[in-house]
């Protein structure tokens, strides 16, 4: 098997509904916005789980052991790139605004969405719109914090 290079190759999408986050059918991606046609190169960030430890070492023991806790994530936003005129995501993305994000990776970003490609799946709440910090040779950008609602669906599917 292959390295799969990933530049190019990951496609975010905003979804107003979702019935089921473990198949998520072809209407209802068609019904989104596919937002990472203007996102920042490093836009799609902190979507990733952070596994808690739950200690099960005894007074006794003289090695620490632990099993899985609560997962969570930590930092998820999503960073895009101001467009002039009339931005959809700037206009679409408002505070308290609920939906879903829908990741799909190793796969060209502009290749439609087709049954059984595998996605990942995020029940999210939007904060508030934050702008970064002008600096020199950039476009202006801003961020979206994105607060989960409930557990992410990680090896959902199209349906």
């Amino acid at each position: 098997m292959a390295d799969i290079p990933g530049d190019g190759k990951v496609r975010v999408d905003w979804l107003p509904a979702v019935a089921n986050m473990n198949a998520v059918t072809q209407a209802e991606i068609a019904a989104g916005i596919r937002v990472s046609q203007w996102m920042t190169a490093d836009g799609l960030v902190g979507f990733r789980p952070e596994t808690a430890d739950v200690p099960t070492s005894g007074i006794e023991s003289t090695f620490d052991t632990s099993v899985n806790g609560r997962r969570s994530f930590s930092g998820t936003l999503l960073r895009f790139k101001k467009q002039s005129g009339s931005d959809i995501v700037y206009g679409t993305l408002l505070p308290d605004v609920v939906g879903f994000v829908v990741v799909r990776r190793s796969l060209d970003a502009v290749t439609a969405h087709v049954a059984a490609q595998p996605i990942q799946v995020y029940h999210v709440m939007c904060g508030e719109t934050a702008w970064m910090d002008p600096e020199p040779n950039t476009v202006e950008r801003f961020e979206i914090p994105m607060k989960m609602q409930s557990a992410p669906a990680l090896r959902a599917v199209v349906a």
